[in-house]
């Protein structure tokens, strides 16, 4: 093969790899709308009852390093909303709700409104804004 040809065929698969990384990157955190299935604490194994308002599901394993500073962020949004509750949910024994909720990495977090209904989903790490935006517009009101 002729040098320039592989050189030029190199350099375009490294254009199309850092255009999907950064693709998927701006993506990660990301609050995604969705129009999701109704969900109960006996569906995810809960023993804690779903808040009034809102509740934020947190998709985690033991060995995610980023969960329990995704953890802390999601349980003060919640704490800072009467009717929000957190649960999170570790899936490393539970690969039926992994496949169930399509969760594809730690930590995934599910915002289900009063009735339980999926209404968003964040793949990574929340953006703490986002979160709160989104809570606000789910209890109404403005913390």
């Amino acid at each position: 093969m002729d040098p320039l040809v592989a050189l030029a065929l190199l350099l375009g698969l490294v254009a199309v790899a850092t255009a999907l990384g950064l693709t998927w990157r701006s993506r990660q955190g990301r609050v995604s709308l969705v129009a999701g299935d109704v969900i109960t604490a006996t569906d995810v194994g809960s023993q804690v009852p779903f808040g009034t308002q809102a509740t934020l599901v947190q998709f985690s394993t033991p060995w995610c390093a980023r969960c329990p500073g995704t953890k802390r962020l999601l349980a003060t949004a919640a704490g800072e909303r009467p009717g929000v509750v957190h649960l999170e949910v570790d899936v490393s024994h539970r690969a039926d709700l992994a496949s169930r909720f399509a969760v594809m990495q730690t930590p995934t977090t599910l915002i289900l409104d009063a009735g339980g209904r999926v209404r968003a989903r964040v793949g990574g790490v929340p953006v703490p804004a986002d979160i709160h935006r989104h809570l606000d517009e789910l209890v109404g009101s403005h913390v």
